[in-house]
């Protein structure tokens, strides 16, 4: 174990557990993650491994012998009638047989239905009349010659849910973590590698949470397939439900005039619809009137009583086209079906997710550390929806008078979200409120910006925050500062091409050029100029070529000092930066590249092997290169220096690249540096005398 699942395990003992086992038990069992780990949080909730696989063993054996497959269903219900009784792990659902005046439960994969239940069960446990739940339950089995009575009888049921938990240990084991070992246990506890993930992808993982410990949130995500959407609303908690979104009717969601039966919003903390996306798809004006009413007023009406519900909303679909074309073409809704492509039903959308931020879910993402047992952290998100932690920015902040009452409550929701997930002990310095406040202001601003693009009868908002001593800041999306040519362009002010769709080619070019020379620091006229930029997490467009190929230009001698070019992909990093000083250099020209690092203790030899390649190839193409190792080990600096009179400061050296697919082939990432997203990083161009 690593420094923090040691302190995970010794803080949340018996609440956590490693994340890897699930798939090591989970074989071909079509079973929500929260009930494989309700298993392993009984067994394997421990560091020692010994237990652990022992524990595993014990899982799969009662996956084995109780869990229903459905394709094993009449062996199971043969085991019930030999042996009488028998424990069964399967989903339940209940429905009231109004001619006999008894519930009556379904059992979805073992097949048997009319399986009487008493009312105290129901009482308990009233999400058993909606969509069903997963159970642990023993069965038992005695026939009789009356063909209106069924041989099933339920003798226990027990949800597989956490019964109790100490919010008040809780918080006191919060107070043991630094903010990033926090985040890291929740994104580990969420199933992914925290190494992989910057800081706003990590961010943009845990707004998917906000709606277990937010009422009445109202979430959209949008983005390519493959990146997650779906998954943390069907498996991460027993409290939410992920519904096919064009199987929604009003009856099914708020309520049956005709019986008076509640709606899954009046059962459910989260109602999550999957697979939103999509013109083609139908939907009912009257749902989407329904919906809106109840995602502003948080109610319904139910002929002439209307009724409140706590549900939060969801919506994820998956997007055909990349952020460019839609902000060039429509707008960031383009993929919505026509009935929800409403201004009054996106306007009550408190935070837009950009999914296409969020990587493509690989192999090597999952992670094999420890986490919270998701029953465990399902109920603490659960107990946190009774707090409100909005106002907790206002010691600090204050947000422009400029924001309206609506866009004020979407950000106050998700800033509440995040203080709760990541602050429920109120520990939050000023700049850690500030970097919640941002992004919270940003989720609701992509919203807002996309309506003014859709409908003209929306001002334009000034996203605007000030400190506590009046300084005002500006709040920017990060497609806002990719595409600024594209993004603040309404439909209406674009001419039709000839297939009838805005044309913003020209503008855009023009625009993309400008952004290019800022991106370099450059301008045609006057050559490289001295400044500072700064790079935002998971931006796309940057290359070394803008950002250094006018400052190499015309160079003879170049000299990098850059004490982590050790790793093979660091190494690569340092290659791409030649090939770029070879794009710059005059044909003829020959150009010396020295290299200042730090010798790899673990991987020296490998490191110098790396290099010597490098140098191999440099010699064919008039390049001298060179390297030597810092023998002190004490270089921090990272810069470029060039006999042209230029040093580039870089805060993180060549290393600017967030983790990509190196060694496929086929990855347009592995091919164009434009095309992968960065980490945070600043670079200043300083001309020396």
């Amino acid at each position: 174990m690593n420094v923090l699942d040691k302190k995970i395990t010794q803080w949340f003992p018996g609440l956590v557990v490693r994340k890897d086992l699930v798939k090591a038990v989970k074989g071909n069992a079509i079973v929500p993650s929260y009930v494989l780990e309700y298993l392993l949080g009984q067994y394997c909730a421990t560091s020692d491994e010994p237990t652990i696989q022992t524990g595993i063993e014990t899982v799969k054996e009662i996956l084995r012998k109780h869990f229903v497959h459905r394709n094993e269903a009449g062996l199971v219900r043969s085991n019930i009638k030999e042996k009488g009784r028998y424990k069964v792990i399967d989903k339940v659902s209940v429905a009231l047989n109004e001619k006999t005046d008894a519930y009556e439960a379904e059992f979805s994969n073992l097949g048997i239905k009319k399986v009487l239940v008493d009312s105290d069960t129901v009482k308990a446990h009233p999400k058993l009349l909606v969509s069903g739940v997963w159970c642990i339950c023993d069965i038992e089995y005695q026939f009789t010659e009356d063909n209106r009575a069924t041989p099933w009888m339920l003798s226990t049921l027990k949800p597989i849910q956490l019964s109790h938990f100490d919010f008040d240990a809780y918080l006191e084991a919060r107070r043991q973590f630094s903010l990033d070992e926090w985040i890291d246990l929740l994104v580990q506890s969420m199933g992914f590698n925290p190494e992989l993930f910057g800081r706003r992808s990590k961010l943009t993982q845990l707004i998917r949470l906000i709606p277990f410990c937010e009422r009445n949130y109202n979430l959209i995500e949008l983005g390519p397939k493959g990146t997650g959407k779906s998954h943390i609303f069907s498996e991460f908690s027993p409290h939410g439900i992920l519904i096919s979104g064009g199987e929604v009717t009003v009856p099914k969601l708020f309520v049956n005039n005709s019986t008076g039966k509640i709606g899954l919003v009046g059962y459910w903390d989260v109602v999550a619809f999957d697979e939103f996306a999509g013109k083609q798809k139908r939907a009912d004006k009257a749902l989407v009137d329904i919906l809106k009413n109840y995602m502003a007023n948080k109610s319904f009406s139910r002929g002439i009583e209307t009724l409140g519900a706590e549900a939060s909303m969801v919506f994820v679909g998956n997007t055909r086209h990349a952020v460019p074309y839609m902000l060039k073409h429509s707008d960031l809704f383009e993929e919505l079906p026509d009935r929800f492509y409403d201004s009054a039903f996106l306007d009550r959308l408190h935070c837009y997710v950009p999914g296409w931020e969020v990587d493509i879910i690989r192999n090597e993402m999952f992670s094999n550390g420890y986490g919270f047992v998701v029953d465990y952290l399902a109920e603490i998100l659960r107990s946190l929806r009774d707090h409100d932690f909005s106002d907790r920015y206002k010691p600090h902040f204050s947000l422009s008078s400029d924001i309206s009452t609506r866009d004020r409550d979407g950000i106050h929701k998700t800033f509440s979200g995040l203080m709760k997930i990541l602050f429920p002990h109120d520990g939050a310095t000023s700049e850690e409120v500030e970097e919640l406040l941002r992004f919270s202001m940003e989720g609701r601003k992509r919203v807002k910006d996309q309506l003014m693009r859709i409908d003209s009868t929306y001002a334009a908002v000034a996203f605007h925050y000030s400190d506590a001593q009046g300084t005002e800041k500006v709040v920017t999306t990060l497609e806002e500062v990719e595409y600024p040519h594209h993004y603040h362009r309404t439909i209406a002010e674009a001419e039709p091409d000839v297939a009838g769709r805005p044309a913003l080619a020209e503008q855009g070019a023009a625009a993309s050029q400008n952004t290019q020379d800022a991106a370099g620091g450059t301008d045609d006229a006057a050559g490289p100029k001295e400044g500072h930029l700064t790079f935002i997490e998971n931006q796309k467009g940057v290359t070394y070529d803008t950002l250094f190929g006018p400052y190499v230009r015309g160079a003879s001698r170049i000299t990098v000092t850059d004490p982590y070019i050790r790793l093979f992909y660091q190494v690569r990093n340092f290659m791409e930066f030649v090939e770029t000083v070879v794009r710059q250099k005059e044909p003829g020209e020959e150009v010396s590249i020295r290299l200042v690092t730090v010798e790899d203790d673990f991987r020296g030899e490998q490191q110098r092997d790396n290099l010597g390649k490098i140098k191999e190839a440099c010699e064919a193409i008039d390049i001298n290169f060179d390297w030597e190792f810092d023998q002190s080990k004490s270089i921090h600096a990272r810069h470029i220096v060039t006999d042209t009179g230029w040093k580039i400061a870089l805060d993180r050296g060549l290393d600017i690249f967030q983790h990509y697919e190196m060694n496929e082939a086929f990855a347009f990432a592995n091919r164009l540096q434009q095309l992968r997203p960065c980490k945070a990083f600043e670079v200043t161009y300083l001309r020396q005398k």
